[in-house]
């Protein structure tokens, strides 16, 4: 009987499922794909490794890659600040296109950039202050914001929304350039976007921010604390599934379902 009571309750009792733990020398991990692929930077240069192979794009003369974009799969995105460039790369690392803002008639000095679809980007124009979409076919400003006050800290971006953080706020913006919704964050230092979620990482602490694109100024998403075991989190990523947590040498999986408000 006491056997039996014993194992009634370990079975009703939850179990806090363990990550899968991978090791990975990075200097950045920047995600990972459907298909298990993982994409990072180490020593300037950008990699893919996984079932698809092993793959690398580097180009030193651009500079240290700011950011990559894996919106598209099939069209990677690269941003290089310092030489103020895009550049595009296929799912094998082979470049397709590359967009130097330097050499065009409407000079932009970019703080971020990311990918749009379409043949758009989106643009933060460091000289005005302002969010900018623009078609690099037509090589053109689609829609451009008001000038936003304050340091750029971070942004992320889907083909519908664009996300900013500052200091002490964050920004969510559309396609056509109109403001959405602001939320007041004090010491965020990095944000990622999933499903029009944003996700959100202060002082070591993830927290998750439903649809704001979907909310109104008046009346806007809350930030929600999401619960992990104690990891260092330098960098993190989602799929439709699955959480990752990098912390410098291993890269951390977890399961996720979150619900929608």
């Amino acid at each position: 009987m006491r056997f039996s009571l014993l194992c009634l309750l370990f079975l009703c009792a939850p179990v806090l499922a363990q990550p899968e733990k991978i090791p990975l020398q990075a200097d950045t991990y920047i995600g990972s794909d459907a298909y298990k692929n993982h994409y990072f930077i180490h020593e300037m240069a950008f990699y893919k490794k996984g079932p698809d192979g092993s793959f690398v794009f580097k180009d030193f003369s651009l500079g240290p890659i700011e950011k990559v974009d894996l919106i598209n799969p099939l069209k990677i995105m690269l941003f290089y600040q310092q030489t103020n460039t895009v550049v595009f790369v296929d799912n094998r690392l082979n470049e397709v296109e590359r967009i130097n803002f330097n050499t065009l008639s409407a000079f932009t000095n970019i703080g971020a950039a990311g990918n749009a679809g379409n043949n758009r980007v989106w643009l933060f124009n460091l000289d005005n202050q302002q969010l900018e979409l623009y078609d690099y076919r037509l090589e053109r400003k689609l829609q451009t914001s008001l000038p936003i006050a304050g340091t750029l800290i971070a942004m992320a971006s889907n083909f519908n929304y664009c996300y900013l953080l500052f200091e002490d706020t964050l920004l969510t913006y559309n396609v056509y350039g109109s403001f959405l919704s602001e939320i007041e964050v004090k010491n965020g230092t990095s944000i990622t976007e999933n499903d029009e979620d944003v996700w959100l990482v202060k002082e070591n602490i993830i927290f998750r921010l439903a649809e704001p694109g979907l909310h109104s100024p008046e009346k806007p998403s809350e930030l929600k604390k999401i619960n992990i075991p104690e990891i260092t989190v330098k960098q993190l990523h989602l799929t439709q599934d699955l959480l990752y947590i990098y912390d410098g040498k291993i890269l951390h999986i977890f399961t996720h379902n979150p619900p929608k408000n």
